[in-house]
């Protein structure tokens, strides 16, 4: 994307931006001067205006967009996956970091048990939770023989009782989930009727994630997996620019974040990585390319890396920091930026 068209998609996103901004920061002070008294449950909080359309996410339960900066996160994949050396891998992070992730990323098998003990150790450090929930067959989902299951996984998100940032299926835009996805049209109806059983069992503190590839927006298939605005809290996609070459953050994500600016929802980049294969300077060039990619978009409110190495991939597809002391440097310089502590920002005023 050249610099010209950039800045002219970041003018309108402000714009729209400006007014939601307002829009939350007055819907958060209604909520907080009105909590709820012990043993109530919060009202749901609706935002009816062409900025804000109408979403049921209960502000004072489910994440909601920071008015100003954006959220800091990371997936941290151990070498061995064990819940153990999930919490260790992200202790270590944290320490190398000097802070908190705001959002922790983890990732959630149909049929899972929620929440592990890792998902209480992140909520209990005060971060928030995105939950990639792996899908089903989506024509099953939608037959209504997954549904007893479903209300059970509803009613586990809403007696978690931490605000959650829920993704069901990402990256549904991927060929290889043809076979499980089938078509933009089924995958729609099968989000819709997961969401339908969730709002039935008031689980109000789960914002929903829509999450396909930002590849997915080069070449056009990704927008036919979109259930629409009333149905999406947040919109987001995974950057990841190849293996191949040298690729900057604003190039891969550039499509998506065009498409994005038509829709009045806050953006999250649920996964980013730079691969290995470029090299100490090539990735410490794209992380501060990542860093000013989303201090320029106000839309972007939040970053969640992919602090891992896939098993079996060498150093093509690797992203993993600990090793490169470069990037990890310049990973810390995002984490160290006030744009990217907007928590922090909030409670020093």
């Amino acid at each position: 994307m050249s610099p010209a068209s950039h800045s002219a998609r970041n003018r309108l996103a402000y714009l729209g931006w400006v007014i939601a901004a307002v829009a939350v920061a007055v819907t958060v002070l209604l909520v907080v001067s009105n909590r709820p008294r012990s043993g109530q449950s919060p009202a749901v909080v609706k935002f009816p205006s062409a900025a804000h359309p109408t979403t049921y996410v209960d502000p004072h339960a489910a994440p909601i967009p920071p008015a100003h900066g954006a959220y800091f996160g990371a997936w941290v994949g151990p070498p061995i996956y064990t819940q153990a050396n999930s919490i260790a891998a992200v202790d270590t992070l944290q320490r190398d970091l000097g802070r908190r992730l705001d959002i922790v990323h983890t990732y959630l098998k149909w049929q899972a048990p929620f929440p592990t003990v890792s998902d209480l150790a992140f909520a209990q450090q005060g971060s928030t939770l995105l939950v990639s929930w792996a899908g089903a067959d989506t024509r099953t989902i939608v037959s209504g023989a997954y549904d007893k299951w479903i209300r059970k996984r509803a009613l586990e998100i809403k007696a978690f009782g931490h605000p959650v940032f829920l993704e069901w299926r990402w990256e549904m835009d991927r060929p290889n989930l043809r076979w499980q996805i089938h078509s933009g049209t089924e995958y729609v109806a099968a989000w819709r009727h997961i969401r339908a059983i969730f709002r039935a069992e008031h689980v109000n503190n789960a914002a929903w994630v829509w999450c396909p590839t930002a590849a997915g927006f080069a070449d056009g298939r990704a927008a036919a997996f979109y259930p629409g605005d009333s149905q999406v809290d947040w919109i987001c996609a995974d950057a990841y620019p190849g293996a191949t070459g040298y690729r900057s953050f604003a190039s891969t994500a550039g499509p998506f974040l065009t498409w994005a600016a038509q829709h009045p929802r806050p953006v999250m980049i649920g996964e980013y990585g730079v691969p290995q294969s470029y090299g100490s300077a090539g990735r410490a060039a794209w992380l501060r390319d990542a860093m000013r990619t989303a201090q320029d978009d106000p839309q972007i409110k939040a970053l969640v890396y992919f602090d891992a190495d896939p098993t079996g991939h060498g150093p093509r597809l690797s992203y993993s920091l600990e090793s490169d002391a470069a990037a990890l440097r310049e990973f810390r310089g995002i984490a160290d930026s006030s744009y990217f502590n907007p928590l922090r920002r909030s409670v020093q005023g």
